[in-house]
């Protein structure tokens, strides 16, 4: 039985560059970085003790082994307690965010990493 989801793979272009963006400019952390042969992976987390983590790999190494694998962005939904508080932080860093957007579910904005990939951020009510 699946009791919740552990990781999220995100298949990224460069690895630094993208783990430079998810710690500097939006405040993840480092959970590990761990390398066999030519294959590196890159473990992130809102922080240490969240139960759900990103892993960056590497999108033309991950192509190369496994041909038929999607490798198109995951559409992700982030949670925040302060929303206006991440929304002009990001801004802040040059970050490409959208509108803010008031749903009966909260209210919510998207951004874009360096490659271009959007992810939302919800303030749930």
């Amino acid at each position: 039985m699946i009791t919740k989801l552990g990781q999220v793979m995100l298949y990224v272009n460069n690895q630094d560059e993208s783990r430079n963006f998810w710690t500097e400019t939006v405040g993840f952390q480092v959970i590990s970085e761990e390398s066999n042969g030519d294959m590196r992976w890159i473990e992130l987390a809102p922080s240490k003790d969240s139960e759900t983590s990103i892993i960056l790999h590497n999108k033309e190494l991950i192509a190369k082994m496994s041909p038929g694998l999607h490798l198109g962005t995951p559409s992700l939904m982030f949670f925040s307690n302060d929303l206006d508080q991440l929304y002009n932080d990001l801004k802040n860093k040059n970050v490409t965010v959208g509108e803010m957007v008031s749903l009966p579910s909260g209210r919510v904005f998207n951004f874009a990493d360096r490659e271009e990939n959007y992810f939302a951020v919800i303030e749930k009510k």
